[in-house]
């Protein structure tokens, strides 16, 4: 034992453990460094990041505030809903209901979607989502600023940004999208409408002069809330797949 202790005092034992030590630390290292890529790699792999932003003012009554919710979560069972996730490797996904200036309400928060157990899991959260405010006018710039700030908050970058806005009305109180744009980081960041038309054209007008922006940006109309939930899912496969389609007629 004490000739083995001695041996392994020798330089030549004290230079084999240092080489070791080196060795094990190099390896360390770069396990370190491919996990860094990898996770560099997903976070590049993620196709969009998407902010849903629902109407909850004054105009809506419970009927049309279920038509909404209902259409939303139904959307996301939705064949080809959750086949555009799948195409895409997955989206990451964040809604809230706005109406008021600081009546902003989380019904899901961020989370990633990639196939059908996880697009269930989703439409399961938003179907429980219950209302937050009833009483409350159009305050759509401040929903834009709200949004703006979830989107800088998103989980992982994706290469796309995209902002989708539904409601039934011109804004109302505060200020307005205009003036959000001015305030808030919009870099990168497209913004879609959803218009429930009613009897005239002037929030549908509204949405294409003042709110949508960025690159591809649409408005999608339904006629009346029945219509909402085909609205809702031609307008998330639009903005799943893409900009190419996104600008199409």
């Amino acid at each position: 034992m004490d000739q083995l202790h001695r041996k392994n005092a020798s330089p030549r034992g004290q230079t084999r453990h240092r080489l070791k030590a080196v060795l094990k630390a190099g390896i360390v290292c770069g396990l370190a460094g491919v996990m860094q890529m990898a996770a560099g790699s997903a976070a590049q792999a993620c196709s969009v990041a998407l902010v849903l932003a629902m109407d909850s003012s004054a105009s809506v009554d419970a009927r049309e505030h279920q038509l909404q919710i209902k259409g939303l979560a139904d959307a996301f069972l939705d064949p080809d809903v959750v086949n555009a996730i799948e195409v895409v490797g997955g989206i990451y996904v964040t809604a809230f209901e706005w109406s008021g200036r600081y009546q902003q309400v989380e019904q899901l928060s961020w989370r990633f979607i990639n196939n059908g157990a996880t697009a269930s899991a989703a439409s399961n959260t938003l179907r429980q989502a219950g209302r937050g405010y009833t009483e409350f006018p159009t305050a759509l710039g401040y929903a834009l600023g709200h949004a703006a700030v979830l989107m800088k908050r998103a989980p992982a970058h994706c290469s796309r940004k995209v902002i989708d806005v539904a409601g039934d009305g011109i804004n109302n109180d505060g200020f307005g999208p205009d003036s959000a744009y001015k305030a808030f980081d919009f870099n990168g960041v497209t913004v879609n409408g959803l218009v429930i038309a009613g009897p005239d054209s002037v929030p549908v007008d509204y949405y294409f002069a003042e709110v949508i922006r960025g690159p591809g940006a649409f408005v999608e109309v339904a006629g009346t809330y029945d219509d909402y939930a085909e609205a809702m899912k031609r307008k998330l496969i639009r903005e799943i797949i893409g900009n190419g389609l996104a600008s199409a007629d």
